[in-house]
């Protein structure tokens, strides 16, 4: 008899412990108000109903119909860590505005993965920083009016004359080795096999699954992928160093002046530039410039099919660009790109209609207030 009141006080013990563990975890403590929303299951919270595929160009599935059900600003637990939502145009521009004092930089541990074996989280805001400011001296303003710009008219009219032999053209699949060619040679000064362009196709879908690590997942196939990819990167990286310390770029040795020449200069100055490294950032930055560009031209393309008046009234900017050429067999222009006002309306208005990534990551580092409450 003892022993069934004591069998009686251990089951209610875990059944209370369990019981408070569970509340705990669907009311996360908080200085302040947390926005509305569901934590989901204690560990896995609502990861499974995130990383339902979603073919659609609209709003994730997760995302609408949480934002119909809570509003602009959620919470909810993904990857058994608690998260926050917004869609909230005015509070994100504030937040990223507060990069590295209330807020610092995020990655998905399977894009970690991806892009480094460590966890890259650790870096903090130094490494986003830097990259952010050596992308934009080699693919922002001053790059494309210089050079870059004539450089993607080579290389695309190229791509589109090779298109004109073929029965059909899978915009998606066809940009990518166009686009992986084009960014290798200015990050890298490679120009990599088509065949390797082709296996990185549709990397982003590997991404965004479960970070499961078994054949026959789509993570794995990423992984499996990215190997191919890093083993490239490496062997580019290997020729550069020994390049560079031929005396410095001596006679008979060529400094190529790109990305990967400012990385290789840089080894040694930052902390988390590494010859074990700088693979991963190298290969990280074309995936990620190739499964972001590529869907975004397919979705153009298909937005100006259904709309036969916008086609033509970018066709006749185009035409009467041509015909105010003096040279008609010239390359085009700094000023002719300038003045394709309505080519960039389609392009913004493709960007704002696009689904290409769930969301920006960020990691609070100090609490946001938010219309007086502390979130």
């Amino acid at each position: 008899m003892e022993i069934w009141y004591v069998w009686v006080f251990v089951i209610s013990f875990i059944g209370v412990s369990v019981g408070n563990w569970i509340y705990r975890w669907r009311n996360p403590k908080c200085k302040g108000t947390l926005p509305p929303g569901s934590m989901g299951l204690p560990l896995i919270g609502e990861t499974l109903s995130f990383l339902v595929t979603s073919k659609s160009i609209d709003i994730h599935p997760f995302l609408n119909e949480r934002l119909k059900r809570y509003g602009p600003l959620f919470k909810t637990s993904i990857a058994g860590q608690p998260v926050v939502v917004s869609s909230d145009a005015d509070f994100n521009y504030y937040v990223l505005q507060q990069d590295g004092k209330l807020v610092d930089f995020y990655l998905m541990d399977s894009f970690s993965q991806l892009v480094h074996n460590d966890n890259m989280n650790n870096l903090g805001g130094f490494f986003h920083k830097y990259l952010r400011r050596s992308i934009l001296s080699h693919f922002g303003h001053e790059p494309l009016k210089r050079k870059l710009l004539s450089e993607f008219e080579v290389v695309i009219n190229h791509e589109l004359h090779e298109w004109t032999n073929l029965p059909e053209v899978d915009v998606k699949r066809h940009t990518v080795p166009m686009l992986f060619d084009l960014t290798s040679q200015i990050v890298m000064g490679y120009k990599p096999e088509k065949n390797v362009a082709e296996e990185l196709n549709n990397m982003l879908l590997g991404i965004m699954r479960f970070p499961l690590y078994f054949p026959g997942t789509a993570f794995y196939k990423c992984i499996q992928k990215q190997r191919k990819g890093i083993r490239m990167a490496s062997r580019v990286l290997e020729e550069r160093m020994k390049a560079r310390s031929c005396n410095n770029y001596a006679e008979g040795c060529n400094k190529q002046g790109d990305l990967l020449d400012q990385i290789v200069g840089d080894i040694g100055k930052e902390e988390f530039l590494t010859k074990e490294f700088v693979p991963y950032l190298l290969f990280g930055l074309i995936v990620a410039t190739v499964e972001t560009i590529s869907p975004t031209i397919t979705l153009a393309t298909m937005f100006l099919l259904e709309n036969p008046s916008a086609l033509q009234q970018l066709t006749e900017e185009h035409e009467e660009i041509l015909k105010k050429r003096e040279d008609g067999s010239s390359g085009l222009a700094w000023e002719e790109y300038k003045s394709m006002t309505f080519t960039h309306y389609v392009i913004n208005e493709t960007l704002r209609m696009e689904n290409i990534l769930p969301g920006m990551l960020r990691k609070v580092i100090a609490d946001i207030h938010v219309r007086g409450n502390s979130q």
